[in-house]
């Protein structure tokens, strides 16, 4: 059942943004009395799934689950169609069009996803607020892993500021972007009473993006349980709401990181828990993990929650998609210069389902959804032929100069972009199959 979630979460995510991006671009063309021949979800070679046509356009499911398309009357896309530009031009085709009105169609679905993520984020906002853990609050200070080591950081530092802007919201998060995109060079930790600058190393980005999957930071508290799932694991067991979990198996747990993770290296076993109850009592539970290793219960943690309007929303939304946006404007610029490795940081569909998890979580499912519609449109702005920037660079060159590329030169460029497209997503496929091994 997880691994069916998780198809499911991509496959709902993806759709919804692949049907919006090309709806983009066919409201545009519709808008301009241009032609759509195809409006279709998903790519079908050969054959289709389901087709029906309504008025002049053919709706369709491909059986190839990689996006979508449009197929617009007298254009060069990914079709490769170049009989449909022998005969003469027709009113109601794309080349017929001035070129201002061709490149509202080419931007139409970026627009569309743009305005998505932003909808996305307000709606979230306003939603759910702002869950966060007051810095002030990690009085125990952070456990660091391997990666945290490397940059200079130990257990029971507390994080001050990183180049001087103080860390007030514990964000493990925040904290990895600071490093990767804003090229922080000081941490300023207290370590045992006293205030340290850290310097940070100069290839922490690259550290940190080879190590995904690592925690790098973490706040450390006592595994104190605050609430317990009826008929869980931890209910059924006889575990009580603030007992403090000290010890899984032999493995000593102190802090409720440790507790999470060496949980997890016992599914569907037989453990002994060491809990500490009443803050004296000292006692052994025994309790049978499920294959999914979850004890049923929650540490206490000291979250706080922000609630906001709908109006307070809108900025707020706007501004995370802004910072959402830039930062990959400026990862992308890191992988071009070669601060950061492609191999390291580029990923496909597999990448994508680790991020939504083989649990359904409709905060983190529409998070991702919306972050995914961004980078959809900055990735689809990129100049590259094959792409709806490609399209877009041959008409501002054309409304600039006053002459058109000829159709040859636009079906070739198309031509080695798809070519490099299709290099991109094997490259992107074989990152994430190498990790997997």
């Amino acid at each position: 059942m997880g691994l069916f979630t998780t198809i499911i979460q991509v496959i709902l995510s993806l759709s919804l943004l692949v049907i919006l991006h090309e709806g983009g671009h066919f409201a545009a063309a519709k808008l301009f009395k241009t032609k759509v021949e195809k409006f279709y979800l998903f790519f079908n070679p050969w054959f289709s799934l389901f087709k029906i046509k309504k008025g002049e356009t053919e709706y369709g499911l491909g059986w190839l689950p990689f996006g979508g398309y449009v197929k617009i009357a007298g254009m060069i896309d990914e079709s490769f169609d170049k009989k449909q530009l022998e005969g003469e031009v027709q009113p109601w085709e794309f080349r017929a069009k001035p070129p201002w009105q061709r490149l509202i169609i080419m931007l139409g679905g970026i627009i569309v996803n743009i305005i998505l993520g932003i909808v996305i984020f307000i709606a979230i906002t306003w939603a759910y607020g702002s869950e966060y853990i007051p810095n002030d609050q990690v009085s125990y200070g952070i456990k660091v892993d391997s990666v945290g080591m490397m940059l200079g950081l130990k257990d029971g530092d507390k994080i001050l500021s990183l180049d001087k802007q103080p860390f007030k919201k514990f964000d493990s998060g925040l904290f990895k972007s600071k490093i990767i995109i804003d090229d922080i060079k000081t941490i300023k930790v207290n370590r045992n009473g006293k205030n340290v600058e850290i310097p940070v190393p100069e290839n922490a980005a690259s550290i940190i993006t080879k190590a995904k999957d690592n925690y790098i930071i973490a706040p450390r508290f006592p595994f104190v349980i605050d609430s317990i799932l009826p008929n869980s694991v931890a209910d059924n067991s006889g575990f009580k709401k603030y007992d403090r979990i000290i010890k899984v198996n032999s493995d000593i747990s102190e802090w409720a990181e440790d507790v999470r993770r060496n949980i997890l290296k016992y599914p569907d076993s037989d453990v002994n828990f060491t809990v500490i109850r009443n803050n004296t009592d000292t006692i052994t539970i025994k309790a049978h993990l499920g294959k999914d290793a979850m004890l049923g219960v929650t540490p206490h943690i000291p979250l706080k929650v922000e609630k906001y309007s709908l109006v307070q929303s809108i900025p707020i939304g706007i501004s995370k998609s802004w910072k959402f946006i830039s930062g990959q404007v400026k990862a992308f610029g890191k992988i071009i210069s070669g601060k950061i490795a492609a191999k390291d940081s580029v990923g496909s569909v597999i990448s994508m389902g680790k991020m939504f998890g083989d649990t359904f979580n409709a905060q983190k499912f529409w998070t991702l959804t919306g972050m995914l519609s961004l980078l959809l449109a900055f990735l689809n702005l990129l100049p590259i032929p094959g792409l709806d920037g490609g399209h877009a660079v041959f008409v501002i060159y054309e409304m600039i100069t006053g002459k058109k590329p000829s159709d040859k030169v636009i079906e070739v460029a198309t031509t080695v972009g798809f070519i490099l497209l299709i290099a991109l997503m094997v490259f992107a496929l074989g990152n994430d199959i190498r990790k997997l091994f």
